[in-house]
């Protein structure tokens, strides 16, 4: 096959382009409908349309729709219930109806098998899942659209239904030697900041996540969250020891409008 510079391309009326057009289609599809190429042929189409969308008679490209993400599972718990290491695996410990703060106790669904669901806890270490069955009487599920995304690169947060941006701050993320660990966490507690110091502004929203990097000597525990600061100016640095920080209106908003349970996303 001739190298793609030395290909001449060939005008066709529109109505010859629009047979090419529905010959691929029809080539991707078998009798009934349905998809039958396999993702690589697809591709090599696309690419074949992209290469022809600049010259005058040519298709321009096809976009496929983007699918909506599915709405986040969050479990409740009623009544005391059972940690396992797997599906169906060994018991490493039990969940309360309440957090150590005094909250409902509420997680973020990650994995699914079979009837049972890999959760978000802080009673584990990062990125492992416990285990919980998911029929139990003693657990209750519900669905929220909500997440909030944090980029530690772009020192950004954001609170999003679905893939639409509801409220965007900049952030603070944790300072050289105590980085803020990337994953998925949840909110496990909404708190007012002042109940434990004003370093901690407005509010506190707790993760189901711990800093391992804490620095020596550091007073305030492990415990992953996100919160406020005295110090506006500081917002958008590498300041904390390990926490996010975020603009006391974008905290505001996420007190009262995200439910315990919501997937929280840190990444670079």
């Amino acid at each position: 096959m001739p190298a793609p510079a030395q290909l001449r391309p060939v005008r066709r009326p529109r109505r010859a382009v629009l047979s090419l057009a529905v010959g691929l289609a029809l080539s991707v599809c078998g009798a009934n409908g349905a998809v039958a190429a396999t993702s690589d042929e697809v591709g090599r189409t696309s690419e074949l349309l992209r290469a022809d969308a600049g010259t005058p008679g040519r298709l321009a490209p096809l976009t496929a729709p983007r699918r909506p993400r599915p709405p986040a599972t969050i479990v409740s718990v009623r009544r005391a219930a059972a940690m396992r290491s797997a599906p169906g695996g060994r018991v490493i410990g039990r969940l309360g109806p309440k957090t150590e703060f005094g909250g409902a106790t509420a997680m973020s669904v990650v994995r699914r098998r079979g009837r049972w669901v890999g959760v978000t806890t802080a009673k584990r270490r990062n990125g492992s899942l416990a285990w919980l069955d998911a029929k139990s009487p003693r657990l209750h599920t519900s669905r929220t659209r909500l997440t909030i995304r944090v980029d530690r690169s772009a020192r950004r947060l954001e609170l999003r239904r679905g893939s639409t941006v509801l409220a965007r701050s900049t952030a603070s993320i944790g300072r050289p030697g105590s980085p803020t660990p990337t994953g998925r966490f949840a909110v496990t507690d909404k708190l007012r900041g002042d109940r434990f110091g004003s370093y901690y502004g407005c509010c506190i929203l707790a993760l189901s996540g711990t800093q391992p990097n804490t620095p020596p000597g550091w007073p305030g525990g492990n415990r992953l969250a996100i919160h406020g600061t005295p110090n506006p100016a500081s917002l958008g640095g590498a300041v904390s020891a390990g926490c996010v920080h975020a603009s006391a209106s974008t905290l505001e908003r996420l007190m009262r409008d995200v439910p315990v349970g919501t997937p929280v996303i840190i990444r670079d």
